[in-house]
Order: C-alpha cells, then sequence, then structure tokens
C-alpha cells in the first residue's frame, strides 16, 4: 500500500481526487463512513501485525506509526484500542521504539487499556508495560496503581490474565511494592485506584 493511501485511509478528511469525489453520491454518508473504519481497522491490524517483524520497523518509523498506534489508544472505538495497544505491545520488544514510545508521554496511555473490557487488549497493555519498564521508567510503569491493579488480575480465574499479571508482579515490581499496594488496597473498593477488577 503506498503512503499516500495509507494517509487518505486513516484521514478521511483528506482532499480526494475529481473521480472519487465524481461517484461519491452513490453511496450515503453513512456507507462511506461505515467503509472508511472498516478500511482503518484493516489498515490498523496490518500494520501491528508488520510491528512483530523487526525488518519493518525502520519503515514504521519513517511513517510515525508509534504515534498512530498512541492515538488510537484515546479511541472509543474498541477495536481501534486493540489494534493499536496490540502495535505497541510489538514495537516495544525493541529498543529504539520502546525509547519513542516512553519520550512521546506513553505510558499513562498504556495504563489507561488496564481498564479495557477486552481480554486481549488488557493482555497486550501488560506486555507493553513489561517491555517499558527501565530503570529509569519503572516509577511510571510500576505507580501504585499499576500494581494494585495487577494484584487484583493476579486473583482473576482467567489464568492468562493472572498468569501475566503475576509475572509482571515478580519480574518488574519490589517486594516492598507490593506489599505497600497491599497495604493501600485494605478497605478500597473495586475502582478506588480507576482500574476495575476483571471480571470473571
Amino acid at each position: 500500500m503506498s503512503v499516500c493511501l495509507f494517509l487518505k485511509v486513516l484521514n478521511p478528511n483528506v482532499t480526494h481526487d475529481s473521480s472519487v469525489m465524481a461517484g461519491k453520491n452513490r453511496f450515503s454518508v453513512a456507507d462511506r463512513f461505515e467503509y472508511l473504519q472498516d478500511a482503518k481497522e484493516q489498515i490498523l491490524a496490518n500494520l501491528a501485525n508488520f510491528a512483530y517483524d523487526p525488518s519493518n520497523l525502520e519503515a514504521l518509523r519513517l511513517l510515525q506509526v508509534t504515534e498512530l498506534f498512541l492515538d488510537m489508544l484515546t479511541e472509543d472505538n474498541e477495536n481501534f484500542v486493540e489494534f493499536g495497544i496490540g502495535g505497541l505491545c510489538n514495537l516495544s520488544m525493541e529498543r529504539e521504539s520502546r525509547d519513542q514510545i516512553l519520550q512521546s508521554g506513553g505510558v499513562p496511555l498504556v495504563i489507561s487499556c488496564l481498564s479495557s473490557n477486552r481480554d486481549e487488549t488488557v493482555l497486550s497493555a501488560i506486555t507493553t508495560l513489561m517491555n517499558l519498564t527501565t530503570a529509569t521508567s519503572r516509577a511510571e510503569t510500576t505507580e501504585s496503581a499499576v500494581v494494585q491493579c495487577m494484584l487484583r488480575f493476579s486473583l482473576t480465574q482467567n489464568p492468562r490474565l493472572r498468569n501475566l499479571a503475576s509475572v509482571f508482579l515478580e519480574d518488574c515490581c519490589t517486594q516492598q511494592q507490593v506489599d505497600k499496594a497491599r497495604e493501600e488496597m485494605q478497605g478500597q473498593s473495586q475502582s478506588a485506584v480507576g482500574i476495575p477488577l476483571p471480571k470473571d
């Protein structure tokens, strides 16, 4: 897919050529919107998959795909969020991309995905936070609200979520952080830290 077509689909406000505009009346506004949404979802899914292959990373950086994925985390469309965090999960395995996510202020956006009702979105968010945890970013990726969230996730009946949360607590957090988070959770409601307990 060319860069121009890529940008046109992701930004439907760009100027269309005359041949496209000439046929626009054949479809309703709702039909065109649905088509663009479907096309955008397909492109995002493909980009998330491309991000898994290291040979694609330089091209994806040139296209500023990291920023695109981060933008998707603020969308109301749950598919956009799932593909966005999935792409970031893949990108964050590589150091330069990881640093780009951190420098773009991506950690709070990733944390916000922990409240998703979709298992895949939450699993990708946890994995991304693990990948983003460095000596300098640890304070942000393992802030108290996140540790409390992982403690809650570690109690769920969902084995994938339970196991990954346990790995996060073991690999990314100190015992002192875990103990402090447990103390802070005493008497709190499920939404006390802004991240709900997962539903089994």
